[in-house]
Order: structure tokens, then sequence, then C-alpha cells
């Protein structure tokens, strides 16, 4: 995209891709969650419809749907150990379908790298040794598919997003690291926040960001990660109205966004002049109109 955004320095990430799948009706459960999109024409149709759909909202950085697609989750669905690769290289393929039917040449693919584990569920975290061989095979595939940078998301610990961090650096990729915090800006393993700034920059992240955290948890980790900074920064929120629902518990269905587009707009356009991010996006409960509202915000803010 060559507007405004990209000459102020601002990238524009994609929205919540399993909330536009469940918005479509297609479930989002165990063991396939996301990843069972790919294995039909008519789900990948709808898959490229959602990232065509970030597309013309302003996005600048598309996330392949591969948070889901590594291998204790795919050893889980049963599917044939031949198939585990497939699953990878066909999610990179409708987002680069995507970008070509949108004639965006210029966007950038991310591979999306989550928790091998439950991203809620620091203890469940693996030995070392499975992590960096479970890490190394999902760097492997998503590098042999072509994307053009690695988005470590949804990160629960410093472990595994060094140990993440170090296969995407030893396989020659750029990564963005990306962390989920409480509202008082630590992981959920109960790390500080300032401790995996650190780590990761220190390492080779080219990025740090929040993700996946209350609009008032990500603010409060954002002047933590503001003052730490030695890198680009950035923040996804999770929007999500989850009144009524237990904390972190899934839901078959589209969870009702608590900010209207137009009040994403607002809270991410401050947060650009607040804490100088470089990257701005959505994570669940975000749509297209929420993405679309945030680039005509930034636009104008950014740019006075």
């Amino acid at each position: 995209m060559t507007n405004s955004l990209a000459t102020q320095g601002v990238q524009l990430l994609d929205g919540g891709i399993a909330t536009e799948l469940q918005r479509a009706g297609l479930p989002v459960r165990p063991p396939w969650w996301t990843s069972g999109v790919v294995l039909t024409d008519a789900k990948r149709g709808v898959l490229q419809s959602v990232h065509e759909a970030y597309l013309a909202a302003g996005a600048q950085v598309i996330t392949a749907n591969t948070f889901r697609a590594n291998l204790r989750a795919l050893r889980q669905t049963k599917l044939d150990e031949a198939g585990w690769a497939w699953m990878v290289h066909a999610a990179v393929g409708v987002a680069e379908a995507a970008r070509k039917q949108a004639g965006l040449p210029g966007v950038r693919i991310a591979g999306s790298i989550g928790p091998v584990e439950d991203c809620y569920r620091p203890d469940l975290v693996p030995t070392n040794e499975e992590l960096r061989a479970e890490h190394g095979w999902l760097v492997r595939e998503l590098s042999r598919a072509g994307v053009d940078l690695f988005l470590i998301e949804t990160m629960n610990t410093i472990r595994e997003a060094r140990i993440a961090l170090a296969q995407v650096l030893a396989a020659g990729g750029r990564a963005w690291v990306s962390f989920v915090c409480t509202d008082d800006a630590t992981l959920l393993s109960g790390e500080p926040l300032t401790g995996a700034v650190h780590a990761v920059q220190r390492d080779g992240a080219e990025a740090v960001l929040i993700n996946c955290t209350s609009p008032h948890g990500t603010e409060v980790a954002l002047r933590v990660l503001c003052r730490g900074r030695a890198g680009l920064i950035g923040a996804y929120p999770n929007i999500e109205d989850r009144t009524g629902l237990a904390l972190y518990e899934h839901v078959d269905h589209a969870v009702p966004p608590g900010l209207a587009p137009d009040e994403f707009a607002e809270l991410v356009a401050r947060w650009r002049t607040d804490y100088g991010l470089d990257i701005i996006g959505g994570c669940c409960g975000t749509t297209p109109a929420h993405l679309e509202a945030a680039k005509k915000q930034l636009s104008v803010t950014v740019g006075t």
C-alpha cells in the first residue's frame, strides 16, 4: 500500500481471522480449530474472501491461517502424516491467492506461529527439546511455502517465545514476536513483560507486539513496551465483549465486538500518538470494518 500510512511508518496488520470464519458460519472447534477450513475448496474460498476483505480494508500484512497448523495440533486431527505439511502450504497458498486477486504484490504474508499447546495455559508448555523440534518443523514448512515474515504470536512464556524465535532466525527469517498479557503487564506465566521484551529484542526479533489482550490490558502493556523499545513495537488487541463468559472460555460462535469500528479506530490512533506504535492491527473480535476505520483515522492523525 502506498498511502500516508506507509510514508509515516505505520504498518497495518490484518484483523481476527477466526472471528470472520465464525461470522461466516464455519466451526472453530477442536481438534481442527481454524485449520479445518483448508480441507475443501468451498471453505478455502471463504478463507480467501476473509483475506481479501482485510486487504480491501487496507491491510499491508496479512496472516496466513497457520496458527493451529503445528505438529501437536495436527496429530490430534488423526490426519495422515503426509498431509501435515500440505496443511501449512495450503493455508499460505490461500493467502497468496488473495494477494494476487487483490492485485497487491507489495503486501506481505506473515506465517503465524502460535504456542504448540494452549495459548492461555502456560503450564502446558512442553520441554525445550519438544519446542525446538515442533517449532523447527513449522518454520521449515512456512519457509518452503514462501512466507515473507514470521509472526510468533500469543506467546504466554518467555521460554517458548525465545525458542520459536531461534528457529526462525536459524532459518534466515524475519520475526515479529507478540505476547498475550494480563491487565498488569505480565505474561500469563506470571513473568514480567519487561523481561520478555528485553529477551526477544536481544535475541534478534525485528518487532515486539502485544496481542489477544483486552484494550485496557494492552494499554498497560504498551506503557512498558514503549519504555523498553529497541526496535519496532505494535499491538493488535482482543476487543471481544466477553460479558457473561469465563476468562479465556472458548465458544464456537463469533463473540460480538465490545468496540465499534470508529471507537477502535480512535483508540489505536491514540496509541500511535501516545506510544509511537509502528504496527497496528486487530485480534479476536475485530473485523475488516474495524481495520478500515483504523486506516482512515490513522491517515488523518499520523500526518498532523
